[in-house]
């Protein structure tokens, strides 16, 4: 006697809901009967924007933000202030930087942080097109928003005393940001408390 199983279709989608972040088997399993089984659901219109957002989204080439055009809106806005840079590990910091309110510049994601145990060295992270926006924006401050644990230390030091050359001063968000974690855990209060508190690096 054959036990009863999901058809293949089924079992498709839930495969391929389990290779999302955070969804484990018994997750994946209810999002996707919850999809062929609710009125609510709407997986036509699910897959359009999936293939959308895959189509259009991509690295701003300015900044590294998430945009489907280039330059994207906050490194077009006239608005923000040109000559303050602040330096982020991910894309995905600048969202609560922002939604602190306490930083009105302009952004650069590193796209992640040196890490020798991962075999992440400097030539992996976007630090040339670092130096390429400092040489042609010519910022009076940049600020290094990076994560209070090990890698982020290591990764702050190497950037500062990189940019020793160059005729810009560089800070570092004031402590208050949970150690060992970054920003993606900070909250708002914090942040904007920790800009408002940056601090000169001493390498500089």
């Amino acid at each position: 006697m054959k036990r009863a199983q999901y058809p293949a279709p089924l079992q498709r989608l839930v495969a391929e809901l389990k290779r999302l972040p955070g969804i484990g088997a018994r997750s994946a399993e209810r999002i996707a009967l919850w999809m062929i089984q609710s009125p609510d659901a709407h997986p036509e219109s699910l897959g359009r924007a999936i293939q959308e957002v895959k189509a259009s989204v991509h690295a701003c080439s300015q900044c590294g933000f998430f945009t489907d055009s280039d330059p994207c809106q906050m490194c077009t806005d006239p608005s923000r202030d040109p000559h303050l840079l602040c330096v982020v590990e991910q894309p995905t910091d600048v969202l609560p930087m922002e939604r602190s309110g306490a930083f009105h510049g302009l952004y650069h994601a590193l796209g992640g942080k040196i890490s020798p145990l991962d075999h992440i060295g400097p030539e992996a992270l976007r630090i040339p097109s670092l130096l390429d926006r400092l040489k042609t924006q010519m910022p009076n401050e940049i600020v290094l928003a990076l994560g209070v644990d090990v890698e982020g230390e290591a990764t702050a030091h190497y950037l500062a005393n990189l940019l020793r050359e160059y005729p810009v001063k560089i800070t570092r968000l004031a402590q208050g940001l949970p150690a060992g974690s970054g920003l993606e855990y900070a909250d708002e209060l914090t942040l904007s408390r920790a800009l408002s508190g940056r601090v000169p690096m001493s390498d500089n």
